[in-house]
C-alpha cells in the first residue's frame, strides 16, 4: 500500500483533502495531495475550489496551495473560472472515449506484465483491498470503495516494473478519477466491478497474463458503459 493510502482518507461528500506533513517540501506535497485526491475520486466533477479552501484543507499557506492548483490547471485536471475560483471539470464524451481507449491499451499492458511478477504478499494485500471494497459497497461507503479501488489497480500496475507506464496511467486517472463517483450506487447493486476484480485475482494467482489483462480491460469497459450513458444524457439536456 502506498504512503497516501496509509494516511487519513478524504471524504467525498465534503471534498476534504488530506493534510500534508510539514517536514516535506510544501509545494510538492500540496500538489501531490491534491492530485491524489482527484485520482481517487475524492473531488466530484463540478466542485469549486479556491486557493484559500485548498490551503486550509492542506494546512499550508496560500502560496503552495496556489502553486498546486496552477500546476493542475496546466495539466487539465482543474479549470480556471476566474481569479479566485477553479472547478473540477465535467467529463465530455469525447474525452471519455479517448481516455478509455488509452486506458485499455496501457492498463491492459501493465496488468499483463504484472501477472508473472506478483508475490504472495501482493495477492494477500489485493484480497484485503477487495474485502474493503465489498464492505464499502455493502454499507454505501463509496469513499472507501473509490479509495480501495485505486489502491487495488495501482498495486497491480506497479508490479509491472514499468514506472514510466504507471506514471502515464496516473495522468489518465487524474482526468477521469472524479467521474468515478457517478458509477455509484449502480455499481454497488450490480457488483460488476467486484466480478472483474475477482477474475483479475484468479489470473494473478495462476500467473495467467492474458486472464489478468482481460479482467482489467473488462473492468475499464464496464465503467465506460456506465459513464458514457450518463455523460451522453447530460450533454443532451
Amino acid at each position: 500500500m502506498d504512503d497516501a493510502s496509509k494516511r487519513r482518507r478524504v471524504d467525498i461528500s465534503t471534498g476534504e483533502i488530506v493534510p500534508i506533513e510539514r517536514h516535506e517540501s510544501l509545494g510538492e506535497r500540496a500538489y501531490a495531495s491534491l492530485k491524489d485526491s482527484l485520482i481517487r475520486g475524492a473531488l466530484r466533477p463540478g466542485m469549486k475550489l479556491t486557493v484559500r479552501s485548498v490551503a486550509q484543507a492542506l494546512h499550508v499557506s496560500t502560496t503552495p496551495a496556489r502553486d498546486a492548483i496552477t500546476r493542475l490547471i496546466g495539466e487539465g485536471a482543474l479549470v480556471n473560472l476566474g481569479p479566485k475560483t477553479v472547478v473540477v471539470p465535467e467529463l465530455t464524451l469525447a474525452a471519455l472515449d479517448e481516455i478509455t481507449a488509452i486506458r485499455l491499451a496501457l492498463e491492459g499492458l501493465a496488468a499483463e506484465k504484472a501477472a508473472t511478477k506478483v508475490a504472495p504478499e501482493d495477492i494477500e494485500e489485493l484480497e484485503r483491498l477487495q474485502e474493503r471494497i465489498n464492505r464499502g459497497l455493502d454499507e454505501a461507503r463509496y469513499t472507501d470503495v473509490l479509495d480501495a479501488n485505486k489502491d487495488f489497480h495501482f498495486l497491480i500496475y506497479r508490479r509491472s516494473g514499468m514506472s514510466r507506464l504507471v506514471a502515464i496511467v496516473e495522468t489518465l486517472w487524474l482526468q477521469i478519477g472524479p467521474a468515478f463517483n457517478d458509477l455509484y450506487p449502480e455499481f454497488a447493486q450490480s457488483r460488476t466491478g467486484v466480478s472483474n476484480h475477482l477474475f483479475a485475482l484468479r489470473g494473478l494467482q495462476d500467473h495467467d497474463s492474458a486472464a489478468v489483462r482481460a479482467a482489467i480491460e473488462n473492468d475499464i469497459r464496464s465503467g465506460y458503459r456506465r459513464l458514457s450513458s450518463l455523460v451522453s444524457a447530460r450533454q443532451e439536456r
